[in-house]
């Protein structure tokens, strides 16, 4: 069974590695969306996978690092396309979420990018 919990987040960025002349290239800001998925058992007296609000108090730390911020500016997002992001994301919740399935991060209704960790032995 997977469940997952949907957060947003405001924040600023450029990319710096696109083509000349490219608009990302520029700073800009999105209303991030991310969704965190987390898989196993259905604990069969509570009756769920686990509490949302495990997965609310997981996120509340990476959440208060991006929300307001020039994302390029925060170590490890020199880069910060969708996918870095996600990845991000991912590595900073898999200790308090050990049953981390995907991280869905949207930068815009329409585009977005799901990670689901290194397959084994990469």
């Amino acid at each position: 069974m997977e469940i997952f919990r949907e957060f947003t987040f405001e924040a600023a960025h450029r990319l710096p590695h696109v083509p000349e002349g490219h608009k990302c290239a520029r700073l800009h800001g999105h209303s991030y969306r991310v969704a965190v998925h987390v898989g196993g058992d259905v604990d069969p007296e509570a009756g769920w996978v686990m509490d949302f609000a495990q997965l609310k108090a997981a996120f509340a730390p990476v959440e208060a690092r991006l929300d307001h911020y020039y994302l390029n500016d925060v170590p490890g997002l020199s880069n910060p396309t969708s996918e870095n992001l996600a990845r991000w994301i991912w590595d900073r919740l898999l200790p308090a979420l050990p049953g981390l399935a995907a991280v869905t991060v949207r930068e815009t209704c329409t585009s977005g990018c799901t990670y689901r960790g290194e397959p084994a032995g990469g």
